[in-house]
C-alpha cells in the first residue's frame, strides 16, 4: 500500500515477482476489525527469562523494563494478520514477531488499528513499531506524502523482511475481459485505502483514453474491499499478492473469486520504527537474522505456503 505515508505496499516499482501459493491449514476465517482497540487476542509469547534471551541486551532498557514491545498493526490482512475464528490474532507476522521474541525476551503485543494511521500512532508513541505487511519505500522512509509529494513528518527506518507484489482480482467466472492493469480504464476497482493498489489504480486512471477513467473506492480494511467485490459492487479489486492468493483460496470455498494477470510492484515488507529509535530497530534486525539463521524464520514461511517471499538476510531501508 501507498498513497499515503502510511502505507502496507509500494510505490513505483516494475517488476515482477511470483511469491508463491498460500498454503490454508484448517478453515480459517477471514474476519478483522477496523476500530483501535487493544487486540486481547494477540500472540503472548512464552519468552522465559531474560537470561535465557540471547539479544536481550541489544534493546533499549525502557522496553527490556516493560518487557513488551507494543505492534501497531491492521489485523484485518489474511494471511499475514488476522483473527481466527476464536479471536486470536494469528498470521505471518505474529508468527516471526513470537519468534523474534524469543530472542529479545519480550512480547510483541499487537494493537489494532487502521492501516492508514498507523505511522501516526507510531510518531505519537502510541505503538513502539509498526508491522503490517508494510511495504519499505523511500516516501516513507523520507516522510512524503506520495500523492504530494510534500513532506509530512520526519518518516521512519524499516526492517525488512519479505517481499510481496501486488495482484488484481475478480469475481469468478465474471469479468474475464480484465488480464492487466490497463484493462480497468471504464471499469470500478475496490481496494483499502491508503495502499500501493490505490496508487497503482489512480496512476493508471491517468493513462485512460477515450474519455474512459478508473472509478476507485477505497475502504478502511481489505475485508470491506472483498465484500464488496462478491457483492458484484465492483468489476475488480487489488490486494498484496498473499492477501489476494489468501482470499481467492479460502473466501466462498474458493469459489468467489479468482486471480487475474501477473503480480506487479514486488518490494519488501518492513517493520517500521521511528527514526529516533535507531537502537530498537538495530535490536530488531539482530533478531530476524537470528531467527533466520536458526530455522524459526523458514517454518514460518512454510507454515503459510510464502516461500518465494522469504529472504536470507533482514535488510535496513532497503525499499527505493
Amino acid at each position: 500500500m501507498t498513497a499515503s505515508t502510511t502505507r502496507r505496499t509500494t510505490a513505483a516499482r516494475s517488476r515482477l515477482a511470483a511469491v508463491g501459493s498460500i498454503a490454508v491449514a484448517g478453515a480459517l476465517i477471514l474476519t478483522g476489525c477496523g476500530d483501535q482497540t487493544n487486540d486481547s487476542g494477540s500472540e503472548s509469547n512464552d519468552t522465559g527469562s531474560a537470561s535465557a534471551a540471547p539479544l536481550a541486551d541489544k534493546l533499549p532498557q525502557a522496553i527490556r523494563d516493560k518487557g513488551v514491545i507494543k505492534v501497531g498493526s491492521d489485523i484485518a490482512y489474511a494471511p499475514v494478520e488476522f483473527k481466527d475464528d476464536s479471536g486470536k490474532t494469528v498470521g505471518i507476522d505474529p508468527d516471526l514477531a513470537a519468534a523474534m521474541g524469543k530472542q529479545l525476551g519480550v512480547t510483541f503485543e499487537f494493537e489494532n488499528g487502521t492501516f492508514d494511521s498507523l505511522i501516526t500512532g507510531l510518531r505519537s508513541k502510541r505503538y513502539d513499531i509498526a508491522m503490517s505487511a508494510m511495504t519499505d519505500t523511500k516516501d516513507r522512509q523520507e516522510g512524503i506524502d506520495s500523492d504530494t509529494g510534500k513532506k509530512v513528518g520526519e518518516g521512519v527506518d524499516f526492517v525488512d523482511y519479505f517481499t510481496a507484489g501486488v495482484s488484481i482480482y475478480t469475481q469468478k467466472g465474471k469479468n474475464t475481459d480484465i488480464k492487466s492493469w490497463s484493462d480497468l480504464c471504464g471499469k470500478k476497482i475496490v481496494v483499502q485505502r491508503g495502499t500501493v493498489s490505490e496508487d497503482l489504480a489512480k496512476a493508471e486512471a491517468k493513462k485512460c483514453t477515450g474519455g474512459k477513467t478508473i472509478t476507485i473506492e477505497a475502504f478502511d480494511n481489505d475485508q470491506q474491499a472483498q465484500t464488496r467485490l462478491r457483492a458484484g459492487g465492483a468489476a475488480a479489486g487489488s490486494s498484496d499478492f498473499p492477501v489476494a492468493a489468501y482470499a481467492v483460496k479460502t473466501s466462498g470455498g474458493g469459489n468467489d473469486f479468482q486471480l487475474v494477470g501477473e503480480q506487479v510492484e514486488a518490494a519488501p515488507y518492513g517493520i517500521a520504527v521511528a527514526k529516533s529509535n535507531t537502537q530498537l530497530r538495530d535490536a530488531l534486525k539482530a533478531a530476524l537474522d537470528a531467527i533466520i539463521a536458526n530455522g524459526e524464520y523458514e517454518k514460518v514461511i512454510k507454515k503459510w505456503g510464502v516461500e518465494d517471499g522469504s529472504v536470507t538476510e533482514a535488510t535496513i531501508n532497503g525499499g527505493k
